[in-house]
């Protein structure tokens, strides 16, 4: 298992990965920071992901192709794929999930698998909102919500 951190324009980002991919991303001021116990620091472990989410933060990318490896349950998994679906400047609801999945009655099931996302970010919890059009929920904090989703040009009610 390896880490490493990055400096983005929206604070200090922890990165960690093992040999099959990126495990985790967390924006360390956050709710959720990482603790490094067990890894080990590498750099190089991270070269493609420093640069996509270089090009992210400068406008250049708006989807990631990077091999990730989260730990979760399927149902989780699931539901984080389906967030892989979300483009880039929109956002979606906690029920337009659960119907991607094809599990309509699953809401709060797939509210509790996105707050458990590992991967933020480049697994896009941050543009899931509620029914009615307003911020939700975040790990990093609603300030930094809004900031990926203006970022984003994505609309919301603020």
């Amino acid at each position: 298992m390896y880490y490493c951190i990055y400096q983005s324009p929206l604070g200090e980002i922890a990165l960690t990965a093992n040999d099959h991919g990126l495990s985790a991303l967390a924006f360390q001021a956050g709710k959720s920071p990482i603790t490094f116990t067990g890894f080990s620091e590498n750099n190089s472990k991270f070269t493609q992901v420093i640069q996509q989410l270089d090009e992210y933060f400068s406008g250049e990318r708006k989807h990631f192709d990077l091999p990730l490896a989260p730990t979760g349950t399927n149902f989780q998994k699931q539901v984080w794929q389906a967030l892989t679906e979300i483009p880039c400047g929109e956002t979606k609801s906690y029920g337009w999930i659960a119907k991607s999945i094809n599990n309509e009655k699953a809401v709060r099931a797939v509210g509790t698998a996105n707050g458990a996302n590992p991967i933020a970010l480049i697994v896009p919890c941050h543009r899931v909102i509620g029914s009615n059009g307003k911020l939700t929920g975040y790990a990093g904090g609603l300030g930094l919500k809004a900031k990926l989703l203006i970022h984003e040009g994505a609309q919301f009610k603020p």
